[in-house]
Formats: C-alpha cells, sequence, structure tokens
C-alpha cells in the first residue's frame, strides 16, 4: 500500500498536467486582494491574521482566483505558523486548528466553484469550467516570514539559526497541512539553500504521502537574497523525490526568462513560475516601492516565451490580481491578451 501512495504521489503532477492540457495557471497575490476587500493586515500575521478575522474574505479571493481560470490555489497559510499564533495569545491547539482551517477554506472554495460551474454561474469558463481541474496547495512561507523583519527578502538568519533549526521550527507545521487535505506542499519563497535543504530533509524524514514544490526567490536572476546560486539550489529541490516541480515566485519578471533556463539546466521536473509585479517590497518599512526602471510592463505577453523556455505552470505573486491570472489562463489557451496588455492594479 506505501509503495502505492508514493507512485501515486510522484506521478500527482505530471497527470495534473496532463489534464490540463500540459500547462497549468497558478493563483495570485492573497494580500492585495483581501486588502482590496477591506481587510486590515497590517500584523506581524500577514494575511494569516484573516484566518482569524475575516475567513469569509479568504473564500472570495480563493473564488476570484478559480472564477479567473486558476488551475491551483494556496491557502492562507504562508506566514501562518503555530509559534506567530501563539505569540498572538492562541493556544497551540488553537493555533494548530487555524493551520487545518486554512486548508478546509481552499477545499470549500473549490468545492463552491464546482457547484457554480454545474449551475452555468461562472461566465468565463461556461464552456470548460465543469471539466477544470484544481489542486489545493498548503503554503509555507520561510522562518523569515515568521520574523516579520524583512529577512524572507534577505534569507539571513543569524549564525544561530541552523538547518536543525529550521526543521524543528517549520515540522509541525508542514504535519498539519498534509494531513489537513491538501493536495501539496508549496514551499514558497525561499531564500536560501540552507532551508530548501531543511525542507528537503524535512519532506524525507517525514515520509510525506503528498508532494512538494520548491519555489524561489531571486533579486538579480542569478542568486538567492542570501547569495547562494538558484541553481545550487534547485538541484537540492531535484535531489528529493518528494518534490514534484520547482520554480520562481516573488521576483521581477525581468528575470524569469534566464532563471528558467538555469532551472532546466539541473533539473526535468516541471517549472512554476510565479513574479510579482516588479516593485520591490521594504520588507523593514513594510510597504512596496517602484522598481526605479522606466516602467514595468505587465509580464501576461511574456508567458509564452516562458513557456517555450520550459515551464509548465504559470501565475502571480505579490501585487498581482485575477486579471492577471484571467490574462494567463487566455494566453494558455490560446488567445492573445497583446492587444490590449493589462497594467497591474496598485
Amino acid at each position: 500500500m506505501g509503495s502505492l501512495v508514493k507512485e501515486k504521489t510522484s506521478s500527482l503532477m505530471t497527470e495534473f498536467l496532463e489534464k490540463c492540457g500540459g500547462y497549468a495557471v497558478v493563483d495570485g497575490g492573497l494580500a492585495t486582494e483581501l486588502q482590496r476587500y477591506g481587510a486590515d493586515i497590517n500584523d506581524p500575521l500577514w494575511s494569516a491574521k484573516c484566518l482569524i478575522t475575516s475567513p469569509h474574505l479568504v473564500t472570495k479571493v480563493h473564488l476570484d482566483y478559480l472564477e479567473s481560470g486558476a488551475n491551483i490555489i494556496a491557502t492562507a497559510s504562508y506566514q501562518a505558523t503555530i509559534q506567530g499564533f501563539v505569540a498572538k495569545g492562541l493556544s497551540v491547539g488553537e493555533a494548530e486548528s487555524l493551520l487545518r482551517r486554512s486548508v478546509e477554506i481552499a477545499c470549500e472554495a473549490r468545492e463552491i466553484f464546482y457547484s457554480r460551474c454545474r449551475k452555468g454561474l461562472w461566465d468565463f469558463y461556461a464552456g470548460k469550467a465543469s471539466g477544470q481541474p484544481v489542486l489545493v496547495a498548503g503554503s509555507v512561507g520561510s522562518y523569515g516570514a515568521y520574523l516579520a523583519d524583512g529577512s524572507e527578502y534577505s534569507g539571513l538568519y543569524g549564525d544561530s539559526v541552523s538547518k536543525e533549526t529550521l526543521k524543528d521550527f517549520h515540522r509541525r507545521r508542514v504535519q498539519i497541512l498534509e494531513k489537513s487535505g491538501a493536495d501539496l506542499i508549496a514551499f514558497e519563497a525561499i531564500p536560501n539553500k540552507l532551508e530548501a535543504e531543511a525542507y528537503a530533509d524535512l519532506l524525507e524524514e517525514e515520509d510525506m504521502d503528498i508532494p512538494a514544490w520548491f519555489s524561489f526567490i531571486s533579486k538579480d536572476g542569478v542568486r538567492v537574497p542570501r547569495g547562494d546560486s538558484v541553481i545550487e539550489c534547485a538541484k537540492v529541490a531535484d535531489a528529493c523525490k518528494k518534490v514534484v516541480a520547482i520554480g520562481i515566485n516573488c521576483t521581477s519578471p525581468r528575470f524569469i526568462h534566464d532563471l528558467i533556463i538555469s532551472l532546466r539546466q539541473v533539473t526535468r521536473k516541471p517549472i512554476v513560475v510565479y513574479p510579482n509585479s516588479g516593485e520591490v517590497y521594504d520588507g523593514l518599512n513594510k510597504k512596496w516601492i517602484k522598481s526605479g526602471e522606466e516602467s514595468e510592463e505587465d509580464f501576461v505577453p511574456y508567458v509564452s516565451k516562458w513557456k517555450d523556455e520550459g515551464a509548465s505552470l504559470f501565475g502571480g505573486c505579490c501585487r498581482t490580481t485575477p486579471n492577471t491570472i484571467r490574462a494567463i489562463a487566455k494566453v494558455l489557451s490560446g488567445e492573445s491578451p497583446a492587444a490590449s496588455k493589462l497594467k497591474f492594479e496598485q
């Protein structure tokens, strides 16, 4: 029985992409959309705060992305940690329940979406939505995301933080997400090689029944924020049998093309890319700033080129919206948005 589960786990992404026609759409930014609906997430928990205060808004955002054509929706658990919830005064049991709830909310949104599709209530995908495969990814942010001090964008945790420290920090959260109904675990915005190694060890030690993907950040198209080579980081992911896709997120669109080429040098696993809007996040002051270039074009017109270079899963990260995801879905379905380039919502 165990070998059958392992075989199913390793083939999940391949079979999923086949059902999607070879390419799949990942959702976009969560926090920006929660704020658009009126959520106050100026908090160390960031978007995970809404699991406590306004879970109905999380459902709304999931549905917005599903309506826009997303095949994969990520749970609102990127910054949801047991340690972070306990620091807000919750018990360990309450913290664990909120982690489970993040998966339940996403799964419930998927069921609502399927129900509405059957009733013909979605217009955009009226012809194919009922057959649109959807996976729920349990989102895991870095140790730096929990610290909420900007280190998730630098990867600098200090000499006292070892691989064992990181494994101990993440272990229980990963265990809960795995058992809560998620289809896979998305280890997102990995800022250093050490944390990738910790994740890989955890996946092997826990012998998880669901697969994972690793996605890294890059500020220059060559290295992750800590300074480790993206290629060396990707090798860690490629060597882990539980990892079924490798990619890049929370990175400027202008670096994606070269990063796909770099990843393809070291892996044959599917590549996932979901860049941000091109703005830069100031982690200390907690605000987005312009990149300093003349302008950052919407990256949707480049999705076809990224596909040609070998990427298979496409979405958006910070400051991208359902409009972005809808446009990506149109590109992958053969329609071209080039005639009317979208501008990112600010």
